[in-house]
């Protein structure tokens, strides 16, 4: 019976050990599951020992977990607490992208700060310099195009929100910014144009937030997970420093998303073209002379609201 008692509270304190020490680990075990069907390679997940029943035992824990919160080989090891590397990665050249002109660069600067305004405004810093890396490693890129608004907004005259940065054709940008944080995202831009270089996203072209998996995710590599976003870059040579050579000239021809094609004239009905008002005629009076509605000028082209539904209340006062 001693023995028995012996042997049951050892067994209850390696179970409480073995809880506590699974417990730390379930972070890295949780993150790596999802980043391994990322990587479209399913073996490890299968192999693991952990997930075998014979293999399982109490204390086991301590076990499996060793190892699990050593540093990526390759990987900086110092980084922010928001970063978690995933592979190693070689830092984008330092680039200076200097406009032609003062309204050149006053432009790469908007079109860069509303990016990282309206794709990780709420995030910290890292959050914020990983995507300004991004949109500057495209402009390097010859995938994309050679200036910073035409990266930015490349795609936002589509209607189907199928545009490289969503806030530029999905109405997110009817919303006015927020004073603070605007400034704020402005001065990440202008290091990130200045030459400043954020080293953890290495040369990744793509992200997404961690709420979704796109189709195209399982075709890149993986490099890390900054703030609410897993950053990708491009497999074989496009992902090499050697790709990233296309020259920045300077010239920003754009400043906000582009003119979607519209009809040739207006489409609302014509008695919605020009006030009609109705007044009854007295008995007496003479026939009221009918008025017949202006009609719209050739070049009269103006556009339906493109603001989605959701926002085309913003900013009116309650009633």
């Amino acid at each position: 019976m001693q023995r028995f008692e012996w042997f049951s509270g050892w067994k209850g304190r390696s179970a409480v050990i073995g809880l506590a020490l699974l417990a730390l680990a379930a972070p890295r075990f949780i993150t790596a599951a999802p980043l391994d069907m990322l990587d479209g390679d399913q073996s490890r997940a299968s192999a693991d020992p952990a997930e075998e029943s014979a293999a399982n035992f109490p204390g086991s824990a301590f076990f499996f977990a060793q190892g699990a919160f050593d540093p990526v080989p390759g990987v900086e090891t110092v980084q922010s607490q928001h970063v978690l590397g995933l592979d190693a990665v070689k830092a984008a050249p330092a680039t200076i992208f200097r406009g032609l002109t003062p309204l050149d660069s006053y432009r790469a600067v908007n079109c860069l700060t509303s990016a990282i305004y309206y794709e990780a405004g709420n995030e910290p810093e890292d959050g914020q310099r990983a995507v300004a890396q991004v949109v500057l490693n495209r402009v390097r890129s010859q995938l994309w195009p050679d200036t910073v608004c035409g990266v930015v907004y490349e795609g936002s005259e589509r209607t189907d929100y199928r545009c490289q940065f969503t806030f530029s054709c999905d109405g997110a940008m009817a919303r006015l910014p927020a004073a603070a944080s605007w400034n704020r995202a402005r001065r990440v831009a202008q290091e990130a144009l200045s030459g400043a270089v954020y080293a953890p996203v290495g040369l990744a072209t793509h992200y997404h937030t961690l709420a979704v998996r796109p189709d195209w995710s399982s075709r890149l590599h993986a490099v890390a997970v900054i703030g609410a976003h897993i950053f990708y870059r491009n497999p074989g040579f496009n992902g090499t420093p050697a790709a990233f050579h296309a020259v920045y000239l300077g010239r920003e021809t754009q400043s906000g998303p582009a003119r979607r094609v519209w009809p040739a004239r207006p489409v609302a009905p014509v008695e919605l073209l020009a006030p009609v008002y109705s007044v009854p005629a007295p008995a007496t009076a003479a026939p009221a002379i009918g008025w017949t509605p202006p009609a719209p000028k050739a070049d009269d082209s103006l556009p339906e609201s493109t603001i989605r539904p959701e926002y085309r209340n913003s900013g009116r006062p309650l009633i």
